[in-house]
């Protein structure tokens, strides 16, 4: 969450990396991994977390990216997904705010092994997301805009996409939140809470971007986003970081790009509505209330509109980050209050019932990604 719209401040006691005990890993007992960025701008890393079959997590090991990270505090990159998996969960991607640069691993058990850092196309990457052998980074600093890489799909290299480079519609003061492909795989979105806009950007058949179209967000400050099914996209509304003002909005996405307005603002009474995820089948939504220190909940019906389910589904502290694990039964929250991570286990009813924390982030750690 951008510290200069909220302006909220935070304070906890920072627990070293070194005090999380990090046992040998066996792969018998660990079924997936969560991934956060240390977002360190003396030199960025990936942190890896095995996942137990019951949802509790271990600090596993720490993988440099090559590159730098940027800021302090709770969420100094003001995104969503600076860190994602690809869709088959063998290739992971990270953001280098601080040297302006993407970063690409291959996943194999709790390793990670670089492939290779190239640089962003722009200024400050936040955000990254991944379809297929094509990516997109969006850049918040200079002239903000995305730019395209191809993904080898024998090594996961990434490649700059020639031609691929497009600027935000909102120009400079756009403060974009978060890029990622929207269900028909030919469009890409972005969010820009400064300007109170959502841009869709249709791609050519060759992956390059088309000049972005802007469309009004129902609410103010549009931030994090995810899809359902049925081409809907749910994005969460900050509202200036008003108190009690946070809502949660859906739209329904084009293959054009054309965006619509399913669910205009559906407030929870909480403060600064920040990361979205929702679950495999689209029936549940969720999103950190960075203000309010809650995750809420709520329901989606088939044709995306949505309804509060949970004012407080989960208590933490300075919840910024969501990840879901890839079979939709956990979800994880990183908590920049008390520099910790937290799971839990998604009931049939979308109840979240805690299953685990693990304390020691770094301060200024960023993204978090699941399977």
């Amino acid at each position: 969450m951008n510290h200069a719209i909220f302006g909220f401040v935070m304070a906890a006691a920072f627990v070293p990396l070194s005090a999380l005990s990090a046992p040998p890993a066996s792969t018998a007992s660990h079924v997936g991994h969560v991934y956060v960025l240390s977002n360190d701008p003396n030199g960025n890393s990936v942190l890896v977390f095995d996942r137990k079959p019951s949802g509790a997590v271990t600090l596993s090991g720490s993988f440099a990216t090559g590159g730098n990270g940027a800021g302090s505090g709770a969420d100094p990159l003001g995104s969503q997904n600076p860190v994602v998996l690809s869709t088959n969960g063998h290739l992971l991607f990270a953001v280098n705010a601080g040297s302006n640069s993407i970063t690409a691993f291959r996943v194999s058990g709790d390793q990670l092994m670089l492939v290779n850092t190239v640089s962003s196309g722009g200024t400050m990457p936040v955000s990254v997301a991944v379809q297929k052998d094509l990516a997109y980074a969006v850049n918040a600093g200079g002239t903000p805009n995305i730019s395209g890489f191809t993904i080898d799909k024998k090594t996961g290299a990434l490649a700059p996409l020639a031609g691929s480079t497009q600027p935000l519609p909102g120009g400079a003061g756009a403060a974009p939140a978060e890029v990622s492909f929207g269900p028909h795989e030919h469009v890409l979105v972005v969010t820009e809470q400064a300007t109170n806009q959502i841009d869709t950007f249709a791609l050519n058949s060759d992956g390059t971007a088309k000049p972005g179209t802007a469309f009004p967000s129902s609410e103010r400050t549009p931030f994090g986003f995810d899809f359902g099914q049925n081409d809907v996209a749910v994005i969460s509304n900050a509202e200036g970081g008003d108190a009690g003002a946070a809502t949660l909005s859906s739209y329904k996405v084009a293959p054009s790009g054309n965006l619509s307005a399913i669910t205009t603002g559906i407030g929870d009474t909480q403060t600064a509505a920040c990361w979205v995820a929702v679950t495999q089948d689209g029936t549940f939504a969720y999103t950190s209330n960075t203000g309010s220190g809650t995750v809420s909940s709520y329901t989606v019906s088939e044709d995306g509109a949505l309804s509060l389910l949970n004012v407080a589904a989960a208590n933490v502290t300075v919840p910024v980050d969501l990840g879901m694990a890839h079979n939709g039964r956990f979800l994880y929250v990183r908590n920049a209050g008390d520099h910790s991570l937290s799971g839990f286990r998604i009931g049939h009813d979308g109840s979240l019932t805690q299953v685990t924390t693990v304390s020691g982030l770094p301060d200024g750690a960023a993204g978090l990604a699941a399977r």
